[in-house]
C-alpha cells in the first residue's frame, strides 16, 4: 500500500469545508459569537470523525491554536568578541576567477580550543588540571559552533558559501573539521572570521549537581510529575527554570563554545595533484565509524578516555536529556517511563566520546543538485550496476497500479504486505550483492552466468 496516497474527492470536499468553517470560526471569535462558535466546534468535530473513518491519518489544526511563545534573546555580539566585517550579499555560489580561467578553492581546518597540554598520544601531560568539564561542553555543541561558523562566513564573504566537511576526532579525543570551501577568501579574513565565531548556549546552568546516580527524583502518579526523593516537592521544569531565567537581567548563559587559535588555510586549484590529495583526505572517513577512529593508543591515551566519557555522561545533550535530573531540572517531554539521570544519545557513549549525528557535511548546492536529483543519480548507478551483471528489472508495464481505497476486499492482510515488502526487499539486496561481486570489467557472455543463481533465489522466495 502506499502510506502517500492521493485524498479522494470526497475527502478534498471535507477538508475544503472545514477550511471554510474555519474562517467562520475565526471571524466569530472576533464579533465575541459564542454560540456561533459552539456550533461549528461540533460541525468540525464530526467532520475530523469522518475523515478518521476514511483512513485519513496524523494531527488535524486546532481551531484555536495556542501561541507558540518564541523566546527572544539579545542579538548583541560579546564584548570580548571581535566585530564581523559585512559584504554586500550575493546569489554567487563561486569564487573569484585569476587570470581569466583559474578558479581556486580552499581547504580548511578547525579546532577546538586547548584545555591542557597533551602527550603525542592525546593524554594529558597533568589530567588534573586538563579542563574535562569544557572540553565535554565543546564537544557536545561544537555541530552548533560549525553552523554558526557557515553563517558568519556567508555574511562575510556576502556570497552563498558552499562545502565539503569532514568531522575528524584528535587523538586527545576533541573534533577538528576539515573543509572545502568552492572559492577562495584572503586568509586574514579567514582567521578573523573564526575569532570572531562563538556560540551561546542558553540552558538553565548546570555547573553545581543537585542528585547523584541511586538518588534522583521520582515520578509521582498523584501529580503527573517528578518530585523530589526527600521533601516530594515538584521538581521544577525545563521550560518553567526557563521563564525564571527570562526575568534575569544581564544573565550569562550556561556555556559559550569558541574555536581554538589553531587555524589551517591553504589554496588548492583544480585538477591537481594536491588537490587530489585534499580530496582523498576529506573522503577516507567516509566509511569508517567513531569507534574505528578513536582507539587509544596507551593505556594513558584509554585512561583519558574513560575520563573525558565520565564527564560526557554527566553533561547534557539537549532539551530532552535526562542528564538534566542531576542538576535539579526535570527535560522536556520527561513522562513516567524517563529513567532519571540516564540518556541513551550518542553524546554520552564510549564509543562516539560525544561526536554524534553525520560527520560528512554538504552544503545543499555543492553539486548544484538537489535531493530529488541525488535520489535519482543513486537508483540509476544500480539499475546499471544490474545491467552490468546481466540482471533485468521485473517487467510491470502489463501491471495497473492504483492506490486501494479504504474497505476494499481484494487488499490483503497488513501482516502480508508487511512480510511482502521484507520479502522484496530482501530480494533486491540479493540482486544488487550479487551484481556487486561480478568484475565491471567482465564481458556480456560471463555475466549472464548469474541469471540462473537469481532465478533460483525468486523461487525460494516465492
Amino acid at each position: 500500500m502506499d502510506h502517500k496516497r492521493k485524498p479522494t474527492a470526497h475527502e478534498i470536499e471535507i477538508i475544503e469545508a472545514r477550511s471554510v468553517l474555519q474562517a467562520d470560526y475565526d471571524q466569530a471569535k472576533e464579533d465575541g459569537d459564542e454560540d456561533v462558535m459552539a456550533g461549528i466546534r461540533e460541525v468540525v468535530a464530526d467532520l475530523d470523525a469522518e475523515l478518521r473513518e476514511a483512513g485519513v491519518k496524523g494531527p488535524f489544526p486546532p481551531l484555536d491554536p495556542k501561541p507558540r511563545a518564541a523566546r527572544k534573546r539579545s542579538t548583541r555580539r560579546r564584548q570580548e568578541a571581535p566585530n564581523l566585517p559585512k559584504a554586500k550579499a550575493s546569489n554567487s555560489t563561486i569564487g573569484r576567477e585569476y587570470a581569466g580561467k583559474y578558479r581556486p578553492s580552499l581547504f580548511l581546518t578547525l579546532t577546538l580550543p586547548s584545555y591542557g597540554r597533551v602527550h603525542p598520544d592525546g593524554a594529558p601531560v597533568n589530567p588534573d588540571t586538563y579542563d574535562y568539564r569544557r572540553a565535554a561542553r565543546d564537544i557536545v555543541h561544537f555541530a552548533a559552533l560549525f553552523d554558526r561558523f557557515v553563517q558568519n562566513y556567508r555574511r562575510v564573504s556576502g556570497r552563498k558559501v558552499q562545502y565539503f566537511a569532514t568531522v575528524e576526532p584528535q587523538r586527545r579525543g576533541a573534533p577538528h573539521i576539515h573543509m572545502g570551501v568552492r572559492g577562495t577568501d584572503p586568509r586574514a579574513m579567514i582567521r578573523q572570521l573564526t575569532e570572531a565565531t562563538y556560540h551561546q548556549v542558553w540552558w538553565p546552568h548546570f555547573d553545581h549537581e543537585v542528585y547523584s546516580p541511586g538518588h534522583m527524583p521520582h515520578w509521582d502518579y498523584t501529580t503527573s510529575r517528578f518530585v523530589d526523593p526527600d521533601t516530594h516537592e515538584p521538581v521544577p521544569t525545563f521550560d518553567e527554570v526557563m521563564n525564571l531565567m527570562d526575568e534575569v537581567d544581564d544573565l550569562e548563559p550556561a556555556h559559550v563554545v569558541r574555536f581554538g587559535q589553531q587555524v589551517d588555510v591553504k589554496g588548492i586549484l583544480g585538477g591537481t595533484e594536491e588537490a587530489g590529495r585534499h580530496i582523498g583526505y576529506l573522503t577516507k572517513y567516509l566509511t569508517k565509524s567513531i569507534g574505528d577512529v578513536i582507539e587509544p593508543q596507551s593505556n594513558r591515551a584509554a585512561r583519558h578516555y574513560d575520563r573525558l566519557h565520565e564527564e560526557l555522561c554527566k553533561t547534557p545533550c539537549s532539551e530532552t536529556c535526562a542528564v538534566w535530573f542531576r542538576y535539579g531540572v526535570v527535560p522536556v517531554g520527561a513522562n513516567a517511563k524517563t529513567q532519571p539521570g540516564r540518556c541513551r544519545g550518542k553524546a554520552h557513549r564510549r564509543d562516539t566520546l560525544g561526536l554524534r549525528g553525520r560527520r560528512v557535511l554538504v552544503s545543499r548546492k555543492w553539486t548544484g543538485k538537489n535531493l530529488t536529483d541525488h535520489k535519482a543519480d543513486r537508483v540509476e548507478f544500480v539499475r546499471q550496476r544490474l545491467a552490468e551483471a546481466g540482471i533485468a528489472p521485473q517487467d510491470i508495464s502489463r501491471f495497473r497500479i492504483a492506490p486501494a481505497e479504504p474497505g476494499d476486499p481484494d487488499v490483503p492482510p497488513r501482516e502480508y504486505l508487511i512480510m511482502s515488502m521484507v520479502s522484496e526487499k530482501i530480494r533486491q539486496r540479493s540482486e544488487y550483492d550479487i551484481a556487486r561481486m561480478v568484475p565491471p570489467d567482465q564481458d556480456h557472455d560471463s555475466r549472464e552466468t548469474v541469471a540462473p543463481q537469481q532465478d533460483s533465489a525468486d523461487k525460494d522466495a516465492a
